[in-house]
């Protein structure tokens, strides 16, 4: 078994550390604080992934070092460079292979299932940070100084995924509450299961075949907002979804006291129109299959229960 040095405790980081040791793997786990989940295998180290010492002295030996980080939103063009470049530099230098977690923006707008072959075109600041974080790392691939990948998923859902598009969500659904959604309600959209994600980047950083592209996460058959709603409250026996957009022009407005909410602007697109991922590569590849979307409801609605609270106006 190897060891493997994941850098970020959020819910990628700690599916993906969950998967390794599993495995038998030895689990090195980065953050500042030196949080993350406890468990047999898995240690916990306090250090700044962005500077390239001292994580290359957590790094040390180590068979393949994993970016889970995810910065604020609304600062990823001041705190993404140095973070990307640190730890390709500690990955070329130790010889690890670096597995990213990316996403989609890179690709911006198109109007078909995306592919892993698709062009990286955004014009928007987060999806061009994305993309040359990739290209960097494809261009040190491809010259022989590091082995590289990267996973790419739809909006993640999951137990304890409180602050995704849909996470949000879950509590005022369990209440039987009204929630409204970003964009188009109707609009088929796809969503990755978390722990799948975990699993996958477990493969990618063990598996010779992922190396040099990027791969994307199995998904379940897209869904829109109003249908996911509806198939949780099924599934978690809540009261029937209501289900509505968010008033024009509220957006806006809340983007003013919020840069959270402000940094949604660039991203609307994905959700005003069918936005689908298209994930056969990795399953034909790597025999790696979506969790039935009614088990993955299921778990979701079994974490929330028990610290539910009543959910905001």
């Amino acid at each position: 078994m190897g060891r493997h040095v994941i850098v970020g405790a959020g819910p990628v980081g700690t599916a993906t550390a969950t998967a390794l040791a599993a495995a038998g793997h030895d689990v090195t786990l980065v953050t500042r604080s030196g949080s993350g989940p406890e468990g047999p295998g898995i240690t916990r180290v306090a250090a700044d992934a962005s500077d390239p010492f001292t994580l290359a002295e957590a790094t040390g030996s180590a068979d393949a070092l994993y970016n889970c980080a995810n910065p604020p939103y609304h600062r990823w063009p001041e705190l993404w460079p140095p973070m990307a470049t640190s730890m390709l530099e500690v990955a070329a230098h130790s010889g690890a292979v670096l597995v990213t977690m990316g996403n989609l923006y890179g690709y911006g707008p198109v109007d078909h299932p995306l592919r892993e072959d698709d062009p990286l075109a955004a014009t928007g600041t987060k999806g061009r940070v994305r993309a040359a974080m990739w290209e960097e790392a494809l261009a040190a691939h491809r010259a022989g100084r590091v082995r590289v990948t990267e996973a790419r998923a739809s909006d993640f859902f999951g137990p304890g995924v409180d602050t995704s598009h849909f996470g949000r969500l879950v509590g005022r659904l369990l209440a039987g509450r009204k929630v409204r959604v970003l964009g188009d309600p109707d609009a088929p959209h796809s969503w990755t299961y978390v722990p799948d994600v975990g699993r996958t980047l477990a493969v990618l950083g063990t598996d010779e075949r992922a190396w040099g592209r990027p791969w994307h996460v199995p998904s379940a058959p897209a869904l829109s907002q109003r249908d996911l709603a509806g198939r949780f409250c099924a599934v978690a026996g809540a009261p029937s979804a209501s289900v509505a957009a968010f008033p024009a022009g509220s957006l806006t407005l809340a983007g003013v006291v919020s840069a959270q909410m402000r940094e949604l602007k660039e991203t609307r697109y994905q959700f005003d129109r069918p936005f689908l991922l298209d994930s056969s590569d990795c399953t034909a590849t790597f025999g790696i299959e979506a969790t039935p979307l009614d088990d993955a409801l299921a778990a979701v609605a079994d974490a929330a229960r028990p610290g539910l609270l009543p959910a905001a106006a």
